[in-house]
Formats: structure tokens, sequence, C-alpha cells
């Protein structure tokens, strides 16, 4: 028998004006989003990453199981120890790890194994899928499209800071198992993406690459 509890969907329809007018102005919101690696130490207030981190927690996941955990850290000490280890994993990528081919890739955008940013900036935010739930008997409980799930999350979350007037970059140092230990966090979890977030740092440049056109990404049928 079906059990479910519903509730009233809140919406109101648009006018077709103002949808256009909102798409645009959103599509020109995120156009100019950049990703960023030279941060300032400006500081940003708590209160806007819990609200852009509560954005993020709304994104739809299989079977509503929001299986992701957002650790949230500014403390001095915690992002050196973060840099150290993020660093120790970059030298061994950059001298051997990456193949030709990747390195070639990555040329265009000039990083290295150097991570500053990971102290300059005010916030790190380490994302985390959770691989299985725990029930409150300490049994496991199997969660569904995780990594699916956390990556639309992820996207609400860059979407938000953005909006929101920040700059950000997302940092995939491989393996990120230290990433566990530092934040404490347990064994059903996995970092996924370290997202570094903050003001861009005065005179900061970016790459000049362009982004595809949309006949390059999208297929009408």
């Amino acid at each position: 028998m079906d059990q479910r509890a519903e509730i009233p969907l809140a919406f109101a329809p648009l006018p077709e004006g103002e949808m256009r007018a909102r798409a645009m102005a959103f599509r020109a919101l995120m156009s100019a989003r950049r990703t960023v690696r030279d941060f300032s130490d400006r500081p940003v207030p708590r209160q806007l990453i819990e609200d852009c981190v509560m954005t993020a927690a709304s994104a739809p996941s299989g079977a509503n199981q929001q299986p992701w955990t957002f650790a949230c850290i500014s403390d001095a000490d915690v992002k050196r120890r973060i840099r150290a280890a993020a660093e120790e994993e970059e030298r061994s990528f950059y001298a051997g790890r990456a193949s030709d081919a990747w390195l070639r890739a990555l040329a265009p955008l000039g990083t290295d194994a150097e991570k500053p940013f990971l102290e300059t900036a005010p916030w790190l935010i380490v994302i985390f899928g959770q691989r299985w739930g725990v029930a409150p008997d300490g049994s496991r409980v199997k969660h569904y499209y995780m990594p699916e799930s956390v990556g639309i999350a992820t996207g609400f979350l860059i979407a938000a800071l953005h909006g929101t007037g920040l700059a950000t970059l997302t940092h995939t140092p491989s393996p990120m198992g230290f990433l566990n230990a530092i934040c404490g966090r347990p064994d059903n979890e996995k970092a996924l993406i370290l997202l570094v977030t903050g003001y861009p740092a005065q005179g900061a440049s970016v790459p000049d690459i362009r982004r595809k056109t949309l006949d390059d990404v999208a297929v009408w049928i």
C-alpha cells in the first residue's frame, strides 16, 4: 500500500516574457563565471557560505537520500595541512603519474604542483559523497546514484557562490583520501571535490580560453 505523505506543490507560472528575461539574465551571469587560481585573503562571512551550502543541499538526489557532506574550512592550520598534503600528491602527478597527453591538455591552463590558494582563500569546501548511509541501528543503507547526485549539488553550489559574488576553483588532487583524515570524516564518505572560494586577488588573470557554442553542445531531436 502506498503510504507516501504529500504536500501541494508551490509553483507559480510566469509570463513567457519574464521567463525569457530570467533565462537570459542567468545565462549572462553564469557565462561570466571563470575558474580563479589567484585568491585574496579578504574574509568572507560564514553566513554567505551557509546560505550557498544550503542551496547546494536543495539539489535533487537519488531516492532523496541527499548523499553529501560539505566540510567548510576556514581554520588556517587545517588549510595549511590540506595544502601540504595536496601538493605532495600533485608533485607525484606532475612528476610521472600523469600521462604526456594529460599534461599537454593542462598546459594552456598554466597549472603546476604549487597550490598557494589552498591557504590564501578564506574558505575551502570539501565535498564528500556518502557511499552508503548509516541507519539508527548502525546498519548500512545503500545509496543510489551518489556520484550523479553529488555532481548536481556541486553545480548548485558553484552557481550559488558565483551568484553571491565570490570566485571558485574546483581542485581535485588524486588520490584525496588525506581529506578524510584531516577533516575527520568516516570511511563511508569519499572526497570528490575540493572547492576553493573567496574573492579574486587584485589584478587576478585567467587563461584566454573559449567555451563551446550551442551547436557544439546541443542536439535537437
